[in-house]
């Protein structure tokens, strides 16, 4: 046994000294300030029409909601006809001159945000040279008002981390021209800073819960997606479950009457023997794959019913339990009655099951129907209940809709058809039909 030893070797070209935890925050904080500001800073990004399915603008009539999306249009363009107006307001000849250098930059936040804070920028000192009001420095009325304008509707535009460039900058400037100036002149800088932190922290503020409140609905809808698919598959294994018996009985049925067989015939031929030999295999095969595969889907703690899986033939039981918990209910039953296959029978006595423990839940004190009716080719189903007579008696729950997912897989799993809706007096209704092959069918 040898003992290899591995020397960590330094690559060419990287022995540099380990920059320091300072050296990397300020670089990462330049390397922003160029993601936000400077990387395509004049990038074209048209302002979007405002959303209007709103609580008060879905109520407004459809030529006055196809206005109402024009909103942040208009509240730009007001604010720079007031910027306009301050501009004019201490400004004698050179009006023609300062309007456009505080007028563009709020009207330029529709179409490139980035560009209009540095065209605001550079607008500030051009318009405090040739504005005759030098009490104001270093910004003007109307540059004042430009600067916090386009500072609003960036900061709304991007993102806070952009928003705090744009007031750091906004603080540098008024640093340097205060100490170039300052002591010869008043200066308007701290309003300006004081001003513009605040909105900008409203606007942070407004981004953080918007962005939040997206993620909680983001969460809540994969939540309930998976909510739905687990119910999904708990159904699915509780209808397996169920069936398992009567696959399991058809499935003894015919190993027994294959074992049997050939002692029913009087010198059965070697074939003969040897064929229904293979079906009891093939029987007794399938019956324990049958266990395997439901030993896999049930839950530790599932036991066994010990009696057979209800019928039909034992709706009357279940239709007693329903009138001693509340609910009126009556049976109706149309057509010859006759025997169905155990599958559609055990289907059919849990969807009526299913849909009357909803009445009681979600319609406490209503009156119930439950319509059989026995067709040529399949097995109809109704089951309707009245409006509830007293809304404060009704509780939310947290299951609901649950149970018209199991129903749906009952009726999918027998090739059926089911709608289920709000009737019109506003009770419920669910119809069903269970399609049955014809006995001429399964002989043929």
């Amino acid at each position: 046994m040898t003992e290899t030893t591995h020397l960590q070797t330094t690559p060419p070209g990287d022995g540099a000294k380990p920059r320091s935890p300072e050296y990397r925050l300020a670089v990462d904080a330049l390397r922003g300030l160029r993601q936000d500001l400077i990387d395509d800073a004049f990038a074209y990004r048209l302002l979007p029409r405002m959303r209007v399915d709103g609580p008060l603008t879905r109520r407004l009539p459809g030529r006055l909601r196809e206005y109402a999306a024009w909103t942040p249009h208009a509240l730009i363009a007001v604010t720079a006809l007031f910027t306009l107006l301050l501009t004019s307001v201490d400004t004698d000849a050179e009006v023609l001159l300062i309007a456009p250098l505080t007028v563009l930059p709020v009207l330029l936040t529709m179409v490139r945000p980035v560009g209009a804070f540095w065209l605001s920028m550079a607008a500030t000192p051009v318009v405090g040279v040739i504005g005759s009001s030098w009490g104001d420095w270093p910004w003007q009325d109307g540059s004042f008002a430009c600067h916090l304008s386009v500072l609003t509707v960036v900061a709304i535009r991007t993102r806070p981390r952009t928003a705090a460039w744009m007031w750091v900058l906004t603080a540098a400037y008024a640093l340097v021209v205060d100490a170039g100036f300052g002591p010869g002149y008043g200066t308007n800088s701290a309003p300006m800073l004081i001003f513009s932190a605040m909105i900008l922290l409203c606007v942070t503020v407004w981004h953080i819960r918007r962005d939040a409140a997206q993620e909680v609905t983001a969460q809540q809808t994969v939540t309930a997606h998976e909510r739905s698919r687990r119910t999904l598959l708990e159904e699915r294994t509780t209808i397996a479950r169920e069936l398992h018996d009567v696959v399991a009985h058809h499935m003894s049925v015919v190993a027994i009457q294959a074992e049997a067989a050939p002692y029913r015939v009087e010198n059965p031929p070697p074939e003969l023997e040897k064929a229904f030999a293979t079906i009891r295999e093939n029987a007794v095969a399938a019956l324990t794959e049958l266990r395997r595969v439901l030993g896999v889907v049930r839950a530790e703690d599932y036991e066994a019913p010990d009696a057979p899986q209800p019928t039909l033939a034992d709706l009357d039981g279940l239709l007693a339990n329903v009138r001693e918990a509340g609910l009126s209910v009556e049976k109706v039953v149309t057509g010859a009655v006759r025997e169905l296959p155990q599958g559609v029978e055990l289907s059919a006595y849990r969807i009526v099951q299913e849909a009357l423990s909803n009445s009681l839940r979600h319609a406490p004190g209503a009156s119930a129907r439950v319509e059989i009716g026995y067709v040529l080719g399949g097995l109809g189903l109704r089951i309707v209940n009245g409006p509830p007579p007293n809304l404060s008696l009704i509780k939310p729950s947290p299951g609901a809709g649950h149970g018209i997912t199991g129903m749906r897989e009952r009726v999918t799993m027998l090739n059926g058809e089911m709608t289920a809706g709000r009737t019109d007096d506003g009770g419920y209704e669910v119809a069903v039909f269970l399609p049955v092959a014809l006995p001429d069918e399964d002989d043929v």
